[in-house]
């Protein structure tokens, strides 16, 4: 997809959908853009999702960076959030920010 299109990105998500459209309903698999999260019960799944994943990018020749890839992470951060099995929090650095902002002195400061 070239690069300053103006509907550039939501043409590229609706075609990740359309092609990854029975993953995401199946309920192991997360688009956004250009990231796709697997998620899984156990190894076993998890290998076969990637495998099942990577047979549909094959044919279309849609490349995947492998130096950009983690494989079984039990967590990760995506889009400012950092994601587990277990919870879903607001990226540290994103909470520090927030914590550290001076507190206003008065009405126009606030």
């Amino acid at each position: 997809m070239p690069f300053g299109i103006k509907n550039a990105p939501y043409h590229f998500q609706r075609m990740m959908d359309t092609i990854f459209q029975k993953e995401i309903l199946d309920g192991w698999m997360v688009v956004y853009i250009d990231d796709i999260v697997i998620h899984s019960e156990t190894w076993e799944d998890h290998v076969q999702y990637i495998y099942r994943v990577l047979s549909k990018c094959t044919p279309i020749n849609l490349k995947i960076s492998l130096k950009k890839c983690n494989f079984g992470q039990q967590e990760l951060l995506e889009l400012e959030h950092k994601v587990s099995g277990l919870s879903l929090a607001i990226a540290q650095n994103k909470v520090e920010a927030v914590l550290h902002k001076p507190v206003g002195k008065n009405i126009k400061e606030m």
